[in-house]
């Protein structure tokens, strides 16, 4: 069993097509190379339009991603259209219960 983690991803301006394409190749690209579990991946929006992944990453999967040039060359396009971004930033993260909008993948 891997590790669960949620990251947030801030389009920046005219980059949100770009970032959910990205997006959903992502967890698929890193199934493939065997860097990620087969759980279903989530993908939310929050209220600021900061996208909100959330994927589980196989043992040992993330300090390999970081060594493999496709995972590499993933995270750079990335780079081109959102800023990362802590959870604690979201408002909704203060909440009992935080509510994000689905996004279809």
């Amino acid at each position: 069993m891997g590790d669960m983690v949620i990251v947030g991803y801030r389009p920046k301006r005219g980059g949100e097509d770009e970032l959910l394409a990205l997006t959903r190749e992502h967890v698929p690209l890193l199934r493939r190379l065997g860097l990620a579990t087969d759980r279903p991946a989530l993908v939310m929006r929050a209220k600021s339009g900061v996208i909100v992944e959330v994927f589980e990453w196989r043992d040992g999967g993330i300090t390999a991603a970081h060594e493999h040039p496709d995972v590499v060359a993933m995270w750079g396009r990335y780079a081109a259209v959102c800023d990362y971004v802590p959870l604690r930033e979201l408002p909704e993260a203060g909440d009992m219960f935080a509510q994000f909008e689905p996004v279809d993948m």
